[in-house]
């Protein structure tokens, strides 16, 4: 898959965006969120990573500004602020596909962008 990381922490964004790649996937990153719609307007990509708390454009208001243009594009909010039951449906609302939390450890932040991209598959082995 070909992501793309929108995270304004430089350190977090590296780390996911090397994760993603020695998982095997395509990965770009940006840490302005002003940048994401010409990003995206000149390159192909399965899914934006966002994180919800930046300057200059927030996760949510990037969320409803991608939703006009991209309509089918997986959104996944990547936040610092833990689980927040309030603040997931508020990104649900906004049309994000999936929540996940940077308290997790890496094998389990994957492990729930996965699942959001493909909810019917199962990790269970028989």
């Amino acid at each position: 898959m070909n992501f793309l990381v929108v995270d304004d922490n430089r350190l977090l964004n590296r780390f996911l965006v090397s994760y993603l790649r020695n998982k095997g996937h395509v990965c770009a990153a940006l840490t302005d969120s002003s940048k994401v719609e010409s990003w995206l307007d000149l390159n192909p990509c399965d899914a934006v990573i966002l994180d919800i708390g930046m300057p200059k454009i927030d996760g949510l208001t990037l969320i409803s500004i991608l939703r006009s243009r991209y309509a089918e594009l997986p959104i996944i909010i990547f936040t610092g602020m833990g689980y927040d039951e309030e603040m997931m449906q508020t990104a649900r609302f906004a049309g994000a596909n999936g929540y996940v939390s940077k308290g997790l450890g890496p094998s389990e932040i994957y492990s729930a962008v996965m699942r959001v991209l493909h909810p019917a598959q199962t990790h269970s082995q028989t």
